[in-house]
C-alpha cells in the first residue's frame, strides 16, 4: 500500500495541489483524470520522486517497486530491440547472484540462533517472494512474446533502436517495464504511441498484471477497459471515485446535482432564519428565540458542492476560401522506402467540401499520404492538390511543426498577419485556448502533450485555409478539449481530411472513408459507422484488429454459401454482387440522413430569412451565401441518392432474374 499525505504544491504562488491525500492498494486500477495543465503528470513524478512536493509525504513500503513510462522520453545508445529488452531483467540477475551469496554464506554459517542469521532467513525469504513474481525461468520466451504483442516482428528483433521512430521506441520501454513488474505501474498516456492492436493486446494483458496500475489516458475506451477507479484532480484537490471512467462521469454528476440541491435548500433556510433574526433581534419577547436561532446557525453544517472546473477551449476556424471543385487529386500514385513499398497505384478524387477520413493499423501509410499531399515528402505517379487550394496541416507530432525554443507567445505572433498580429488579438487567441499570462513567456519545450496541442490548434485557427489536414489531432486532447474541436470541425465549411483512431470522434464527421491496408488505399462511401457496418463490425477497435476483420469476411462468406441461388449467376459472382448491394444500401440509408439534415437546415435558414432584423445581425454571417451552399450541398446528395437508387434496382433485377 502507497500512501500520498497532506501534498500540497505550488507554482509562482498558485496551488496546483492543495493538502490532498490518497492511498493506492494491491492490484487497484487507477485513471487520473483531469484537464490538461492540472497536475496529473506532476503527481506521478511526485509519487516517483522525481520532484518534491512543497509540503506533505510519500510513504512507499520498504522493497516496493515503481515502474514509469513518460508521455516522451529521449532514448540513448545503440543496442538492438532485443538487447536493449533484456536489460529487464538486470533486477533478475542482481537478485540471482545475492541468492547465490546467501546461500554460499548459510552452508559456512553455524550460528543458527543469533539474529543476523535470522535476518539473512528473511531476506531469502523475501528475495524468493520476488524472484516469484518476476522470473519463472521464461524470460526470453515472455520478452518476445510481450514485443510481439505491441507491435514488432520477429525480424525487427536484431535491428537498432536508433532506427526506430519515437513512438516505436516507447514500447520497448514499455516491453521492459512489463518484464521487470513492478508493484505499482505508472503509465503517462499510454496508448498515444499504440496502434489498435496493441492497445487491446495491453488490455487483456493488463487484467491478470499482478500489480496496481495508476494511468493517464484521454482515451475513454481504454480506461473503462482496465480501470476499477477513477482519480479526478480539479482545481487542486482530487476526487475518488471507485469506478471506470463512464460510470464516474454519471456518478459525478449526479452527486453535483445533488449537492446543488441541497445546497439551494440550505441557503433558503438560512435566509429564512437570518431574516427572522434581524427582525426580531432587538425585541424583548423575541430576543431570546433569535438569539438561539444565531447559535443554530453557527453550528450548522454547511452544505459544499465539489469544484468543477469549467475552462474550455473555445474556437471556431474562420471560413474557408473558395477553392476549386477538386481539392486533392491522385493518379497511380506510389510511395516506397528503398525496397519497402507503401503504397502503390493510388487513385481517387477528393472534392471540394468533403470530409474524408483515413484509417487503417500503424505503418500502413496514412501519415506518408498526407506529408506527400502538403509537400514535406516525394513518391512517384501524380498527387496534387487543386486550384486555390490553402492547406492548413496539423501534424501528429507537434515538435515537427512548432520551433522548441520559441515562446508560446512567439509561435502566434510568427503566424499572425495584419489586424491578428496586434498583441490584443495574439493574447486573446491564447486565452481562447487556455494560455494565460503566465504561459506567454514558456518555451515550447517545456510544455506538456496537451498544451502543444492547444498551441497547434491556435496556430491553424491564423490562416484562412479550405482543406484542413489533421494526423491524430485527439491524441494529447482532453476528453472536452475533443469535444470543442469535434463541433469546430462539423461547423467548418472547407474540406477535411483526418487521420483518427478514435471511432467516438470520428462519427458524424466524416462521409468517406480511405482504408489503408497492405500497400493499397481502398475508398468507402459513407460514414465511418456506414463503413464498419460492411464488415459487419461493431467497434472500430474490431476493424483494425487483422483477426477480427478475418472472422468477420469468414462469416459472410459462409452465409452467401448458404443462400438459395436460383439465378444464372455464379456463387462467386452472386456473392460479390449481394456484397456490393449491401454496401450501396448502406451508402443510400446514409445519404438518406444527410438530405434530412440539409433540409432541415435549410427550412430554419429560411425561417431566418423570413426576419429582416435577423438577415442584419452581423452574428448569424452571410445568410444568403450559407443558403445557397446548402442548396448546392442538398442538390449533390439528391443527385448521388438517385444514382444510387438506381444501382440498387438495376442490381436487385439482376439477382431476381
Amino acid at each position: 500500500m502507497i500512501s500520498l499525505n497532506n501534498i500540497s504544491v505550488s507554482f509562482s504562488g498558485i496551488d496546483l495541489f492543495k493538502e490532498v491525500s490518497l492511498v493506492i492498494n494491491e492490484r487497484d486500477r487507477i485513471g487520473l483524470v483531469g484537464k490538461n495543465g492540472v497536475g496529473k503528470s506532476t503527481l506521478l513524478k511526485i509519487i516517483l520522486g522525481f520532484q518534491e512536493a512543497d509540503s506533505g509525504s510519500v510513504v512507499i513500503p520498504d522493497g516496493r517497486k515503481i515502474g514509469y513510462l513518460p508521455q516522451e522520453m529521449v532514448f540513448e545508445g545503440n543496442q538492438t530491440i532485443w538487447t536493449e529488452t533484456l536489460r529487464a531483467f538486470h533486477e533478475v540477475n542482481a537478485l540471482k547472484a545475492r541468492e547465490a551469496q546467501i546461500q554460499k554464506e548459510l552452508i559456512e554459517r553455524t550460528d543458527y540462533e543469533s539474529d543476523s542469521y535470522h535476518q539473512i532467513i528473511d531476506e531469502l525469504g523475501t528475495l524468493h517472494m520476488r524472484l516469484d513474481i518476476i522470473d519463472d525461468g521464461k524470460g526470453e520466451q515472455k520478452a518476445e512474446r510481450i514485443l510481439l504483442g505491441l507491435g514488432f516482428k520477429r525480424e525487427e528483433f536484431d535491428r537498432l533502436i536508433s532506427e526506430f521512430s519515437g513512438g516505436w521506441q516507447m514500447r520497448v520501454e514499455l516491453a521492459k517495464l512489463i518484464l521487470q513488474a513492478p508493484d505499482l505501474l505508472l503509465l503517462d498516456e499510454p496508448t498515444n504511441h499504440l496502434d489498435i492492436d496493441s492497445i487491446m493486446w495491453l488490455e487483456d494483458f493488463f487484467m491478470d498484471y499482478p500489480g496496481a496500475i495508476m494511468m493517464i489516458s484521454h482515451d475513454r475506451m481504454f480506461l473503462d477497459n482496465i480501470t476499477n477507479r477513477t482519480v479526478e484532480i480539479v482545481k487542486g484537490r482530487i476526487y475518488d471515485y471507485s469506478v471506470s471512467y463512464s460510470k464516474f462521469v454519471l456518478i459525478r454528476q449526479d452527486r453535483i446535482e445533488q449537492q446543488k440541491a441541497a445546497f439551494d435548500n440550505q441557503q433558503q433556510y438560512i435566509k429564512q432564519q437570518e431574516r427572522f433574526i434581524e427582525r426580531f433581534k432587538a425585541k424583548a419577547s423575541k430576543a431570546k428565540q433569535a438569539q438561539s436561532k444565531m447559535k443554530q446557525l453557527d453550528k450548522l453544517d454547511r452544505v459544499e458542492v465539489d469544484e468543477t472546473d469549467k475552462s474550455s477551449i473555445q474556437f471556431r476556424f474562420p471560413p474557408a476560401p473558395r477553392s476549386g471543385d477538386v481539392a486533392v487529386k491522385a493518379r497511380s500514385s506510389s510511395k516506397a522506402y528503398g525496397k519497402k513499398t507503401i503504397f502503390s497505384g493510388v487513385d481517387f478524387d477528393i472534392f471540394r467540401g468533403e470530409r474524408v477520413a483515413f484509417v487503417g493499423k500503424n505503418g500502413q501509410g496514412k501519415s506518408t499520404m498526407i506529408k506527400m499531399i502538403v509537400g514535406d515528402e516525394h513518391g512517384t505517379g501524380e498527387l496534387i492538390t487543386g486550384y486555390n487550394v490553402e492547406v492548413g496541416y496539423y501534424a501528429q507530432i507537434q515538435e515537427k511543426t512548432l520551433n522548441p525554443e520559441d515562446t508560446v507567445e512567439k509561435v502566434i505572433e510568427n503566424e499572425a498577419t495584419g489586424e491578428n498580429a496586434k498583441i490584443h488579438k495574439v493574447r486573446g487567441l491564447l486565452g481562447a485556448f487556455l494560455f494565460g499570462s503566465e504561459d506567454y513567456n514558456k518555451k515550447v519545450k517545456v510544455l506538456s502533450g496537451g498544451e502543444k496541442s492547444r498551441l497547434a490548434l491556435a496556430k491553424l485557427l491564423l490562416r484562412e485555409c479550405n482543406l484542413l489536414i489533421l494526423d491524430e489531432p485527439t491524441n494529447h486532447l482532453d476528453i472536452s478539449a475533443k469535444e470543442v474541436l469535434k463541433k469546430a470541425l462539423i461547423d467548418y465549411n472547407g474540406t477535411l481530411i483526418v487521420v483518427s483512431h478514435d471511432r467516438d470522434f470520428l462519427q458524424g464527421l466524416t462521409d468517406r472513408t480511405f482504408e489503408f491496408k497492405e500497400g493499397r488505399v481502398k475508398e468507402h462511401i459513407g460514414t465511418i459507422d456506414d463503413f464498419l457496418g460492411a464488415y459487419k463490425i461493431q467497434s472500430f477497435r474490431e476493424f483494425e484488429s487483422e483477426k477480427k476483420v478475418e472472422a468477420a469476411k469468414e462469416k459472410a462468406k459462409e452465409e452467401a454459401q448458404m443462400a438459395d441461388s436460383n439465378s444464372g449467376l455464379s456463387n462467386k459472382d452472386k456473392r460479390e454482387m449481394e456484397k456490393e448491394l449491401k454496401r450501396l444500401k448502406n451508402t443510400l440509408g446514409s445519404l438518406e440522413r444527410k438530405i434530412e439534415t440539409k433540409e432541415k437546415e435549410i427550412a430554419d435558414l429560411e425561417t431566418l430569412l423570413a426576419d429582416p432584423k435577423a438577415i442584419a445581425d452581423p452574428a448569424n454571417g452571410d445568410v444568403f451565401f450559407k443558403h445557397s451552399e446548402l442548396q448546392k450541398k442538398l442538390e449533390e446528395y439528391m443527385h448521388r441518392w438517385e444514382k444510387t437508387g438506381e444501382e440498387i434496382d438495376t442490381m436487385v433485377q439482376t439477382l431476381n432474374d
